[in-house]
């Protein structure tokens, strides 16, 4: 493969306008979400001062999302879905509007604050799923991985700036104008939904709990589905290593603050060079299943090297490979959900991998914690990291159907419906059937 073929594969952008309209208003939503997320963490220490309710902070972000995420899943696949992203975008954008008219009000109530980021994270979990599912109603099948690789660097990119940039503008502006910065990426983003086609889906389809769980079921007894949850709640819930940064940094780097700034970038600096200069191997390859299992694997490795670096600039390379490899393996998984996954249920499938990869990262940050207050932080890194290694060896020698998984090789001339209906073909071929 020629060395140009590694590199970010930016093909989606420019054969579909839609697309092209969509990934710009994700990629800026992103953006002025992460500065959102800082400003509210800065405001809710300035109100109270208290530990505590930053972590409560992190809860009611947290279960809407889950439960509406989850309940989003059922009405992707029972309505339209351009309106479905329509409707919870504008409740985004009205929610940030909202905070940043208490902000101007120096209205200073926790309650209100707290109810505004709930409906927030209630409205993005609601749309998510649908939104997930456009990138294969946009783009011919050959070219979905593509789309959530450039997806994912928008995201990787978003995390990387976002935090700097809202410490700036709280620094120079105050928090009225983070929160301002949130509404007008939220309306850019509106903009780009209602520019897109319909997005019908098959009739007949319910929401509801019923349905919910149906669609959990669904991913349950499909290998390939199945496999890609477990690989990503093995690599989560065993080796996530940020809550003990803060701990690292004090026992090893004499707690420099600045020092703490680096940890938490450089996994996103190396999930962003990996965006540009690895995904279109990733794009590019057959085997994505396979794909999944070895950039798994390489985090966990990756992070059983950041627990034992004695020194910051190993810590800094090992935690750049670590993200590096999970923007790879999320391109990989995030593609295969997409392609292997029938339309009539993609808003559902795509609210279990929406959930799964929004609370196992919270979870294992809680058991790195608890495991670290037990022993110490290299164990907990060390134990983690070996511990997601296992797992994913595990997972690939006993899940044959990803090992083997095959994306398609449609041509740049298919059309969305083309695509949709491979990913059904895909299912057949390679085996993923219910038992």
């Amino acid at each position: 493969m020629s060395p140009r073929r590694h590199l970010l594969d930016v093909r989606p952008l420019r054969s579909s306008a839609p697309f092209r309209r969509l990934w710009l208003g994700s990629s800026l939503s992103a953006l002025g979400q992460q500065v959102t997320t800082v400003a509210v963490l800065f405001q809710v220490w300035e109100l109270t001062g208290d530990p505590v309710w930053t972590g409560v902070l992190g809860l009611v972000r947290a279960v809407p999302l889950i439960v509406c995420g989850l309940l989003g899943g059922t009405w992707a696949d029972a309505v339209d879905r351009r309106k479905l992203v329509l409707l919870t975008t504008l409740g985004q954008l009205v929610a940030g509007a909202g905070l940043a008219l208490q902000a101007v009000l120096r209205v200073e109530s926790l309650v209100l604050l707290l109810g505004l980021v709930a409906v927030m994270s209630a409205c993005g979990g609601l749309g998510a799923p649908a939104k997930r599912t456009f990138v294969p109603r946009l783009l011919p099948a050959d070219l979905v991985a593509a789309g959530v690789a450039l997806q994912m660097l928008a995201f990787q990119v978003a995390m990387l700036v976002g935090p700097a940039l809202a410490g700036a503008v709280i620094g120079w502006w105050g928090l009225t104008v983070c929160y301002l910065l949130e509404t007008v990426t939220a309306a850019v983003s509106l903009w780009a939904v209602w520019r897109l086609p319909a997005v019908p889906v098959a009739r007949g389809q319910g929401a509801g709990w019923r349905a919910t769980v149906a669609g959990v079921r669904f991913v349950t007894r499909r290998p390939v589905l199945r496999g890609l949850m477990v690989t990503d709640l093995v690599a989560t819930l065993t080796a996530m290593p940020i809550a003990l940064f803060p701990l690292v940094n004090e026992e090893r780097f004499g707690g420099d603050p600045q020092v703490l700034g680096l940890l938490l970038s450089a996994i996103a600096v190396g999930g962003t060079a990996a965006g540009l200069l690895l995904s279109g191997a990733v794009t590019r390859a057959r085997r994505l299943g396979r794909v999944q299992f070895v950039a798994a694997g390489v985090w966990g490795l990756g992070l059983t090297g950041f627990g034992l670096a004695g020194q910051l600039w190993l810590a800094l390379a090992t935690l750049a490979v670590a993200g590096a490899a999970d923007t790879l393996s999320v391109t990989a998984r995030g593609a295969i959900v997409q392609l292997a996954t029938p339309d009539s249920h993609r808003g559902r499938v795509s609210a279990v991998d929406h959930v799964v990869g929004a609370a196992g990262p919270d979870v294992g940050n809680a058991r790195a914690g608890f495991v670290a207050g037990l022993t110490s932080a290299p164990v907990a890194l060390v134990s983690g990291g070996l511990a997601c290694v296992v797992g994913v060896v595990w997972v690939a020698l006993s899940n044959r159907e990803l090992r083997r998984y095959e994306q398609p090789a449609g041509s740049a001339a298919q059309t969305a419906e083309a695509g949709a209906a491979e990913a059904h073909d895909q299912i057949d071929r390679t085996g993923v059937s219910s038992h």
